[in-house]
């Protein structure tokens, strides 16, 4: 059994010792496919981590490369943008002190013009026509060939009486209040327009001649500029045109552009167009296309040089492009509207037209303490804080007001009496009855220092500059003569049928300055025998057995 024992003990030695050398092989083996594993495992990752590597170098690279040509076509954006930035600010130098206000018919009126830089602006080139003038025509005070009449504007009747006062601006906010001035309101006291609480005025730089298509300067305007300028009202400027094509507008842009250039014109510079209807308008028979056409070309002028542009018109021309491509101008510049209410301003709060509008002009009767005749008076829908910079710095000539600016006088030094009697004139026009100060009678004596070719001379009397009628004076003593007629407008008799153009007021009297001597309204497609014209822009008219007088420009011949 020991034996036995002993055997079984050696034989699972044995076993063990073969099992654990099994064990031993097995052990090896798994060890090795473990290493064969690990070896295969670590070759994998590495060729993975390197194909990661490679595309995360591909990514990154495109990335640069998307980044750098977004960049540049960044930048080329932004250059082309500055450069645009650049070209409009050149254009239209838009002011930044401008206070934008609220327009009725919703117009926002923000875009003003810029304060002139410490460098002055070079003036664009002058076209050859105005390069060959040699000197500027200023306008006579009585000039029938003056497309502009005295009063209301275009179709509008004249308007409201109103006397001009401060405008309160809690209520009005940036609203600011103005008038526009021609020589039709005569030597004007500023300091005193001030003083009744005008903030602007649109002074009229000059016309070109309804006919004969000549340019002349306001005889007013460089006075007005200098005196408006010196009490603190800010300066606007408009020009009335007369142009049949484009070349005469641009020239028209450079005429007024020269004449405005050394005064500070913080508001716009208005284009103004009248009276084209009228047979004997060199304008009559453009259609509205092309009046339009020479008012952008003016107005594109204006821009250039560096001034607010501005249109003016009236509502009915305005009003479903009437008269006018109302569209095109109103996406381009300013609107500056004509439209009288019955009521004025403040009491009609807003215009009754309904289209987009930065200026309205609500009556051409106000009455402004220092202006001696009605004016037109203006709402603008925007101000300025401060005034602009002249854009020549070259100081303007000073200017004293001349009643004579305009007329050509032949100097001469002799002794004249009336042939009966005439008026004595502070200046040579019939438009203000309080320029009268006197009256020379046949036998009385004055000495005649200048025959002007308007058909007024200057006299001295009593130590005073005045002025009369030539025909009504004479050297000759003993020439008493006929009966002079009675001093005043020269009526023309004609015989014909008129209609308003749109509508207009019959008066007693040719003169806007009382609105009790208005009798009747004459509207469109109503008709009138014409009886005479004067050549004072009045036209005599048959009413009902009753002479009457309306406007002649605000008429039509009925065929």
């Amino acid at each position: 059994m020991e034996k036995t024992l002993k055997n079984k003990q050696h034989h699972t030695k044995e076993s063990d010792f073969h099992d654990f050398n099994h064990d031993e092989e097995e052990g090896a083996d798994f060890e090795e496919d473990i290493e064969r594993r690990e070896g295969f495992s670590a070759g994998s990752d590495k060729k993975i981590i390197l194909l990661l590597a490679i595309g995360g170098v591909c990514i990154i690279a495109a990335l640069i490369i998307v980044f750098v040509i977004v960049f540049q076509d960044s930048r080329k954006e932004r250059e082309a943008v500055q450069a645009q930035m650049n070209l409009e600010s050149m254009e239209q130098q838009p002011h930044s002190d401008e206070e934008a206000g609220t327009v009725p018919a919703q117009e926002e009126a923000s875009d003003g013009q810029s304060a002139a830089s410490s460098e002055p602006e070079e003036m664009p080139d002058v076209p050859a026509e105005l390069e060959m003038q040699e000197e500027i025509q200023v306008g006579a005070l009585d000039d029938d060939q003056d497309p502009q009449a005295d009063g209301a504007a275009g179709t509008e009747a004249n308007g409201a009486e109103v006397t001009v006062s401060a405008i309160n601006k809690d209520e009005t906010g940036s609203t600011t209040m103005g008038i526009d001035v021609s020589k039709y309101q005569g030597t004007i006291d500023w300091a005193q327009v001030k003083e009744a609480g005008v903030e602007f005025a649109m002074i009229r730089v000059g016309y070109r001649a309804k006919s004969t298509g000549e340019l002349f300067e306001d005889p007013t305007a460089r006075y007005n500029m200098q005196e408006a300028q010196a009490v603190g009202i800010k300066l606007g400027a408009y020009f009335f045109s007369s142009a049949v094509t484009q070349e005469e507008a641009k020239q028209e842009a450079a005429f007024t552009r020269e004449i405005i250039a050394k005064y500070k014109i913080t508001y716009p510079v208005a284009y103004n167009c009248e009276d084209f209807e009228s047979p004997d308008s060199r304008q009559y028979g453009l259609d509205a296309g092309v009046r339009t056409s020479l008012a952008c070309a003016f107005l594109d002028e204006i821009q250039a040089a560096g001034y607010t542009p501005m249109f003016y018109a009236a509502k009915g021309e305005l009003e479903g492009s009437a008269k006018w491509d109302t569209q095109t101008l109103a996406g381009k510049y300013k609107i500056w509207v004509a439209q009288y209410p019955d009521q004025p301003y403040p009491a009609t709060g807003a215009s009754s037209y309904t289209g987009a509008h930065a200026m309205w002009q609500y009556t051409s009767q106000g009455t402004v303490a220092g202006i001696p005749k009605k004016t037109d008076v203006n709402i603008a829908y925007f101000g300025y804080t401060k005034e602009a910079e002249a854009k020549d710095e070259t100081p303007a000539e000073v200017v004293e007001a001349n009643p004579e600016v305009g007329i050509i006088f032949t100097e001469v030094n002799e002794t004249v009496t009336a042939k009966q009697e005439t008026n004595l004139r502070s200046e040579p026009s019939t438009l203000n009855d309080t320029s009268i100060v006197g009256k020379l009678v046949h036998g009385d004596t004055a000495t005649r220092t200048g025959v002007g070719h308007n058909g007024w001379s200057r006299v001295i009397y009593n130590g005073q500059t005045l002025y009369a009628v030539t025909s009504y004076l004479t050297t000759n003593m003993e020439d008493t003569g006929q009966q002079a007629p009675p001093q005043g407008p020269v009526y023309t008799p004609v015989n014909e049928s008129v209609t308003a153009k749109m509508e207009t007021n019959l008066r007693t009297e040719p003169s806007t300055v009382n609105s009790d001597t208005v009798v009747g309204l004459l509207h469109n497609g109503e008709v009138l025998t014409r009886i005479a014209v004067g050549d004072n822009g009045w036209s005599q008219l048959d009413y009902n057995g009753q002479t009457v007088y309306a406007v002649s420009s605000y008429l039509t011949v009925v065929e």
